[in-house]
């Protein structure tokens, strides 16, 4: 953020104007005053119960500040901020989440599967400005919940209200699926993605994972990510339904092969991601194979910010009248 002026030379005309007012007033400081003292002759002068001299310095400051605060708003004061301004459309890309409560198991180095996907996906949106990144949830049910969208603010707004369980306890892996295939089949964006990230078989819904695959082949590239290992892991979470605290261990197992069979159906590509690291590794492969060349430009926007100080500068010549008046006008 810089500051400009849209007329400089009233700006060097107002300082000059106040340093010459400033320097007149120093030099003919005493040249034609009188000094009377006032109270009975012999007797002891009256003195006023404040400093009268002080405040008279103070009126001559308020009063130069006032006029320099007036020249510099008559010399067009903005703010002057540089934009990036993208030139050519990303990719679109659809998170197809499973929010069912495995989702909770915390072997993703002291986090959750659930935690570890909404940062990576955080990560990944925010890493790629011109892509636009939408949000599908998957449990027992699943729902579109943010389109394809480059505002950022709605989608982390949207991630970060994510909760395990909202959708219930099922994992409708292909209602998710075919959902995405919905909202992204017939966008007219370079590259179109679709990224499962699941830790669990389907085992709701009304439609196989293996049919809404199918539909986004050859017209959007498909990856599925198999999250979290094998064996007791504990979990951990709260019901947002219930609002029950659910803690305790789960055993963790689901048939890989199955998803391989859904990324085969799709034309895509199966990531296993048994750990932090591994899922991680998953978004960059995604990164590397939704990859487009991205032409920006910049552009400067200006704000005006003279009102304000229009306002601050009536108010200096305010205060210092109100002073001269009110106050010095009984001894002056």
């Amino acid at each position: 953020m810089n500051i400009g002026f849209e007329r400089p030379l009233l700006l060097v005309i107002g300082a000059v104007i106040v340093f010459v007012c400033f320097v007149i007033s120093r030099f003919l400081k005493g040249a034609f005053t009188l000094v009377i003292p006032l109270g009975p002759p012999g007797g002891t002068p009256f003195k006023p119960p404040f400093n009268v001299e002080f405040l008279v310095k103070i009126i001559r400051f308020l009063d130069l500040a006032g006029v320099f605060a007036l020249f510099i708003a008559a010399a067009g004061p903005v703010f002057i901020s540089t934009e990036t301004v993208w030139l050519n459309r990303g990719a679109d890309i659809l998170f197809v989440v499973d929010v069912s409560p495995s989702m909770a198991g915390q072997d993703m180095n002291g986090q959750s599967r659930f935690d570890t996907a909404r940062d990576l996906v955080r990560d990944f949106a925010a890493a790629r400005p011109t892509d636009a990144i939408g949000l599908v949830a998957v449990g027992n049910d699943a729902g579109l919940l943010v389109p394809p969208t480059v505002d950022r603010a709605a989608l982390f707004s949207r991630l970060d209200a994510l909760r395990i369980g909202e959708l219930g306890d099922g994992t409708a892996l292909g209602m998710g699926l075919g959902i995405a295939a919905l909202h992204i089949r017939n966008s007219t964006a370079p590259r179109k993605a679709v990224a499962l990230i699941t830790d669990g078989e389907n085992n709701a819904g009304a439609i196989h994972p293996e049919t809404a695959a199918a539909a986004l082949q050859n017209a959007v590239s498909l990856w599925v990510i198999g999250v979290g290992g094998g064996g007791e892991v504990p979990i951990d979470y709260v019901d947002p339904v219930t609002r029950l605290h659910r803690t305790g261990t789960f055993d963790s197992r689901f048939n890989a092969e199955s998803l391989r069979a859904i990324a085969r159906s799709g034309g895509g590509q199966y990531i296993a991601a048994p750990s932090a690291e591994a899922f991680s590794n998953a978004f960059s492969r995604i990164d590397e194979g939704e990859m487009i060349i991205r032409r920006s430009g910049t552009i400067n926007r200006t704000r005006s910010f003279q009102v304000p100080l229009i306002g601050a500068a009536l108010l200096l010549i305010i205060v210092a009248r109100y002073i001269r008046r009110y106050i010095l006008g009984a001894f002056l």
